[in-house]
């Protein structure tokens, strides 16, 4: 429980998505009360009169805007237009709106696809600008970096208290496991699982599996956000990360072993690596508001797994 929740007004955007869900959980743990969820079927986001709509509905003392249009790899190269209108028209105009509307504190969830694709690992937030993103998700990556610009320039101008927060990629229970729009771990975990029950002798994996990535279970990502609301109020930009790195082949290795999956793994060359290192530095996140991640992967992929068989069963 936390008094700084016992009688603020709430409003989640994207609280019914995956990281979302953990966010509103762990608001009613700590003593919110009033937690409104706009769903896009009643507030389409991108429509400024909806957001007006839902503002006067909800009043809220905190805005956590968590609502994105993402997916993989795949879904980033074929939908680079939509995901770049659709993130960037939603984050502008409701930060707009929540300045005008005299909110106190907006938390802009960004990604992790707005660092440069070259930058040195671990990746530190003085860094964001050294280059342009991975060319696969750059139009999301920047949509979302715009959100960073405004939030700073609305501080500036308007006194408004706008943060700024990079998660790095995230996974757990609850993960969208489709195919056309997943991100690494549940595309491998469902690959894996599909072919163990066909007894399939192999399954294709995209790239080299020389890239590494680092990955933070949706419970600690949802713990850091929440975190910073309660804690945090100024312009620079935050990680919220594990603090490590993984290869792409150690981590088929891995959730081959946990699936029980026996067959080869096959590599397509053909297919891109995406941004060839992901690490975060995440020391500023532990001393600002004291973030930092508890689960370990091993453990994170076994409730992953567990919790997609349940479901799949």
């Amino acid at each position: 429980m936390s008094k700084f929740w016992k009688d603020k007004r709430v409003v989640v955007t994207g609280g019914a998505g995956f990281l979302g869900q953990a966010v509103v959980r762990l608001l009613r743990q700590r003593g919110c009360r009033q937690v409104f969820v706009p769903r896009s079927r009643e507030y389409d986001l991108r429509s400024l009169p909806a957001i007006k709509r839902m503002l006067k509905k909800a009043r809220p003392d905190i805005i956590l805007h968590l609502a994105a249009v993402v997916g993989g790899i795949g879904a980033n190269r074929e939908n680079p237009g939509r995901f770049f209108y659709d993130n960037l028209i939603m984050g502008v105009q409701l930060i707009d709106q929540a300045y005008r509307f005299g909110v106190k504190k907006f938390v802009a969830i960004g990604t992790i696809c707005a660092y440069p694709k070259f930058t040195p690992v671990p990746f530190k937030e003085e860094d964001l600008w050294a280059g342009y993103p991975e060319e696969t998700n750059a139009a999301y990556g920047l949509a979302k970096k715009m959100l960073l610009v405004q939030s700073q320039a609305y501080r500036q101008q308007y006194g408004f208290n706008s943060i700024f927060l990079l998660p790095v990629n995230l996974y757990g229970p609850g993960d969208n496991f489709s195919p056309q729009s997943s991100h690494v771990i549940p595309a491998l975990i469902k690959k894996c699982l599909d072919a163990k029950r066909k007894a399939a002798d192999h399954i294709v994996v995209w790239g080299t599996g020389r890239a590494t990535r680092e990955f933070l279970h949706v419970d600690d990502a949802a713990r850091g956000v929440v975190l910073a609301a309660e804690k945090y109020d100024k312009p620079e930009p935050v990680n919220i990360g594990a603090g490590y790195e993984i290869s792409i082949k150690d981590l088929v290795r891995e959730i081959v072993g946990l699936t029980g999956f026996q067959g080869k793994v096959v590599w397509d060359r053909s297919k891109p690596d995406g941004q060839p290192r992901r690490c975060l530095d995440t020391s500023l996140a532990e001393k600002e508001f004291g973030f930092k991640a508890n689960i370990k992967l091993d453990d994170g992929l076994k409730r992953t797994i567990g919790w997609y068989k349940r479901q799949d069963s």
